[in-house]
């Protein structure tokens, strides 16, 4: 009996975070109230909140779910491929079908969540930017191992170049429901990773020149 009471808290819980999770792609994590929520699941306020200690525990855990959804759906299954351009080639790809069919409703959370908070001062801003700050490092380093001859400057450029043709799309998806802006966007982050790998192109020129 306590088993299948645990393995129902923590259905429950999933079930509250899911629809958090959701409601914030939409609207916003702040905007997202224990009251409506308990409307989408047919729950009582208390209830919702239950499973965590507040209303800001309940927000920064939707955060951490949709952060791990994207772990898994795009960083994870990129690490079975080799190191350096096979593997930069597998995130591009992935992280293009992640934006295209994207789990949320609201498309990519972390960047509705980057556009609400990045103005807004307050723990689960710090929150984010820890997370987006671990993204660009990681990604970073993961383009720098297509040519660790290169300055990692190179790479974090290249890196910057790829996080923005992501952002713009996910605009183009959700906003403009333009259907080539998956293809574009992989087009375009294929030729930045092309520039990355010119300087390397050179050298071997030179070298058997």
């Amino acid at each position: 009996m306590p088993r299948n009471s645990a393995s129902d808290a923590a259905r429950t819980k999933d079930r509250i975070l899911d629809a958090a999770v959701a409601r914030a792609s939409r609207f916003g994590l702040e905007s997202v109230s224990i009251g409506e929520l308990a409307g989408d699941l047919d729950m009582s306020r208390s209830g919702v909140i239950g499973p965590f200690r507040s209303r800001d525990d309940l927000l920064d855990a939707a955060l951490d779910s949709a952060v791990s959804l994207f772990r898994a759906t795009v960083i994870e299954p990129a690490l079975d491929t080799p190191s350096g351009l096979p593997r930069a080639a597998a995130i591009v790809d992935r992280w293009v079908g992640y934006l295209v069919g994207c789990p949320f409703p609201g498309g990519c959370f972390v960047t509705t969540a980057s556009v609400e908070l990045d103005g807004r001062p307050g723990p689960r801003r710090d929150r984010l930017a820890r997370v987006v700050a671990r993204w660009h490092g990681w990604l970073a380093q993961e383009i720098h191992a297509i040519d660790p001859a290169q300055p990692l400057a190179s790479a974090r450029q290249v890196a910057t170049m790829l996080i923005g043709i992501a952002m713009a799309a996910n605009q183009e998806i959700q906003l403009l429901n333009d259907p080539e802006a998956g293809a574009r966007a992989k087009a375009a982050m294929s030729r930045a990773l092309d520039s990355y790998l010119a300087p390397a192109a050179t050298r071997r020129g030179q070298l058997d020149g």
